[in-house]
């Protein structure tokens, strides 16, 4: 019998809690083994188990095998440069932060680390990817979200855009997966995600709708290649932060099981 990978989760906000609780419940092959949060207080009622310590960036790195990084997006370099120089599994949330620090890609190389991100809030990354494998011509994703999961991104404040009390669809951005990541980091990081598994931030396209007609966090992905055209819809319920679909969670957990499991489908 192997030893369980040892995970050390940075971050207990909504998305890092559930992570939390479904390490704890128990998956085979892995183990909860320290997190990193400000208020240790407050972690403590979540992981309430003293012998899950809780670790600052580089202790997390060099205790564990796999941290995943659940942070706002400020505190995105400060934990993955300890874990990548460690040669460990870095499992990214706030990728589009990940666009903005691209030597790390490089340094994984050198260390021997990995960097894997999760599908997240989206769908069909795996056709994407294999379609990535011929030529892609061209990659849109539209975004729709309730108003209040788009209040205070950096670029509606900036160019004081404001999406309170709207009463019917406005759209708020039209550019690149790059520019979008950049100016609504705790929103986007699906088009950052997308980007990645197709033809890179700078040609993929992204619109961003602040939509009050809309309860769930929607995105529309069209792809046109030289071996397939599709387009694909997901509609997430928001978790208690309404940046967030419920479903994020799941992803990683879902991406951390197919490092243990005996049977993996799709990529």
């Amino acid at each position: 019998m192997k030893a369980p990978l040892k995970i050390g989760l940075a971050g207990l906000g909504a998305v890092g809690r559930e992570v939390a609780k479904r390490l704890l419940a128990g998956i085979p092959g892995l183990k909860l083994a320290a997190i990193s949060a400000r208020d240790h207080a407050k972690a403590r009622k979540t992981v309430p188990d003293e012998s899950i310590k809780i670790l600052g960036a580089k202790e997390i790195a060099e205790a564990c095998d796999i941290i995943v990084e659940v942070l706002p997006p400020a505190e995105f370099r400060n934990f993955a440069l300890p874990a990548i120089e460690r040669g460990k599994i870095f499992v990214p949330l706030s990728v589009g932060k990940l666009l903005e620090n691209w030597d790390l890609v490089e340094k994984a190389r050198e260390s021997g680390a990995r960097i894997l991100v999760p599908t997240g809030a989206l769908l069909g990354l795996d056709a994407v990817r294999a379609a990535a494998e011929g030529t892609i011509h061209s990659v849109k994703m539209v975004t729709r979200k309730p108003p209040e999961g788009l209040e205070g991104a950096a670029y509606l404040v900036e160019r004081k855009i404001s999406v309170a009390g709207l009463k019917e669809p406005l759209k708020v951005f039209d550019g690149s997966a790059r520019e979008g990541a950049r100016g609504f980091p705790a929103n986007i990081n699906v088009a950052a995600a997308l980007s990645l598994a197709g033809i890179g931030p700078d040609k993929t396209r992204l619109e961003i709708w602040a939509d009050p007609t809309v309860s769930r966090n929607t995105h529309r992905i069209d792809v046109d290649a030289d071996t397939v055209r599709f387009s694909m819809t997901i509609e997430n319920i928001p978790s208690e932060n309404p940046r967030t679909g419920k479903v994020v969670a799941l992803s990683v957990v879902a991406q951390l099981r197919g490092l243990v499991s005996e049977l993996k489908v799709g990529t």
